[in-house]
């Protein structure tokens, strides 16, 4: 790789450069426009970009060579020798950051969010397509009818976003400068707070909505076992799912509050004459846990009648035995557009990746009756849609989305508001309490490799001795030598290890446990970060060429 005539200007022809830059480092273009506390802080952005070029500068040493030499130790440098001259500075001068790269109702229109919908049964492959990516280390994907945010844990922070960003052009088809326009990125404390401000439904369509922390759990449920979703991801959402409890429990957020559910039942009934349902012939689509929702709040304002298609009876059969009082009539979906036809009003909420009704079948559908207002309405809360978008140009009928709930939302939104602030508070203490469980996992590697180093020096001394008593020795004799040996180290290892724990078991802070961690790795010298997060990298450029 020949070097940059930009920094071989900055040494003497004489000088051989001891560690190579990517130069594309210095691409440091974001978008912060959907999170207000990084709107153009230009001190900020000129801090943070001083910051970055300042691991762009060449170090220089001495060496009597000529200019010749120089010339034949650059070319000769192979990738791999170019590989760990630049680890050390690319990897150990930035830490591991978290990061989330997302799009939500906030940011982004419904046509380009339901393109970028993960089913819940991809998520787990979403996982392991991420993790693949060379600089990716943790991954987990939330994706709801409001939003599709990744978050990782990544080696490099400003690589880790560019490979993202290219991951999801590729599974969407939407191009990485239309997905720029529309994506909001947060790092780190940013990102952690921004978690759990979701979690809290604090960043939901409707504050305070409860279904996104059953959402937020089933991430932790579905990445179980899941290789990529590992120990920093899965204990921020477990702390998420701890935020968005104590949000519900110590405020009244939740108190009158409404689901993305019952806000679609609320707008049909603003569009309906009369408000009321006693007359119309009411179709639900999907009896998954937002259609259910969506007919228990149905009941809740008078339906006592309703046809229900899922693709199985069992779902609906449930439905039934714990509202006894309500004719559900269960429909297979075979029957979806006979059962649409004599509907007034529909309701859709599946998993479907492709529209359910076309606009050709629905201008085909009879007439609904005036006492209705002569217009057929669905109510699509799917993502991605399962009304096609040109059904709206039908004469006959009336298209909704869950776009168009801000309508609904807006009637009690400052008495919400007030309850927000409340719950930042809570947030606030939850976000420190995470950040000091992940500075905490700083001491890990330190704990593992001071152990290591004792057992090598134990083994080792264990040998020795054993080879000077000869061969008459028993086997008692060893396990008796060896026990020896381990006690002893276990006792002397005992204190440094106490030290360097941070359970809430004593009254130690954390930066007292990180101070004993450097002092440990400097005494024993243990920082061997650098050749590990070498072997990192080479193993996931290894992995990518397969």
């Amino acid at each position: 790789m020949a070097i940059s005539s930009g920094l071989a200007a900055t040494c003497n022809p004489g000088l051989i450069i001891k560690n190579r830059f990517f130069l594309q480092r210095s691409n440091l273009s974001y978008n912060f426009a959907s999170k207000t506390r990084f709107l153009d802080n230009p001190c900020k952005k000129s801090d943070e970009f001083g910051q970055r070029l300042s691991f762009l500068r060449p170090r220089c040493e001495a060496v009597s060579v000529d200019n010749g030499e120089v010339e034949s130790k650059v070319n000769s440098l192979s990738a791999l020798e170019l590989l760990k001259s630049s680890a050390a500075d690319r990897y150990t001068k930035e830490k591991s950051s978290i990061f989330v790269i997302g799009l939500n109702i906030h940011t982004a229109p419904l046509d380009i969010r339901e393109k970028l919908s993960i089913p819940e049964a991809q998520w787990a492959q979403a996982i392991g397509e991420l993790c693949a990516l060379n600089h990716i280390e943790e991954a987990a994907v939330l994706s709801t009818c409001n939003r599709l945010e990744i978050y990782v844990v990544a080696l490099s922070q400003h690589r880790g976003i560019k490979e993202v960003t290219e991951w999801m052009s590729k599974i969407s088809g939407v191009p990485v400068s239309e997905l720029s326009d529309h994506r909001f990125m947060l790092y780190n404390k940013d990102a952690v707070r921004h978690l759990f401000e979701v979690s809290a439904g604090l960043d939901s369509l409707v504050l305070g909505e409860g279904q996104i922390l059953s959402q937020v759990k089933q991430v932790v449920k579905t990445g179980q076992g899941v290789p990529g979703f590992d120990r920093k991801i899965s204990g921020l959402f477990k702390h998420a799912i701890t935020a968005g409890k104590r949000v519900r429990s110590e405020t009244n957020i939740s108190t009158g509050s409404v689901s993305v559910s019952s806000a679609a039942v609320e707008l049909a009934l603003l569009k309906i004459p009369n408000s009321s349902y006693a007359s119309a012939r009411v179709l639900v689509v999907g009896a998954g846990k937002m259609g259910k929702l969506v007919i228990k709040h149905l009941v809740a304002k008078g339906c006592k009648k309703m046809v229900v298609v899922n693709r199985t009876p069992d779902r609906v059969a449930a439905i039934c035995e714990e509202l006894k009082n309500v004719e559900i009539v269960y429909r297979p979906l075979s029957d979806l557009q006979s059962c649409a036809a004599e509907a007034d009003v529909v309701f859709t909420s599946t998993a479907t990746e492709t529209p359910l009704f076309l606009r050709e079948q629905v201008q085909k559908f009879p007439p609904v009756s005036s006492q209705i207002g002569g217009l057929r309405l669905f109510v699509d809360i799917s993502v991605p849609r399962a009304v096609e978008s040109c059904v709206s140009a039908v004469e006959t009928a009336s298209v909704y989305n869950v776009d168009d709930l801000k309508e609904v939302v807006e009637a009690n939104k400052e008495d919400r508001l007030r309850k927000a602030m409340e719950a930042q508070v809570i947030i606030t203490e939850e976000v420190k309490q995470f950040e000091a469980w992940k500075d905490s996992l700083e001491t890990v590697p330190t704990i593992k490799k001071l152990r290591a180093y004792a057992e090598r020096i134990r083994a080792s001394e264990v040998d020795r001795c054993l080879s000077k008593m000869g061969d008459n020795i028993t086997k008692k004799q060893k396990a008796a030598i060896y026990d020896l040996s381990l006690g002893i180290v276990n006792k002397l290892l005992h204190g440094p290890m106490q030290h360097l724990r941070c359970d809430g078991t004593d009254n130690r802070n954390l930066s007292e446990i990180l101070d004993n961690m450097h002092t440990l790795n400097r005494i024993f010298g243990l920082d061997t970060d650098v050749s590990l997060l070498e072997e990192k990298i080479r193993a996931k450029i290894e992995q990518s060429k397969k």
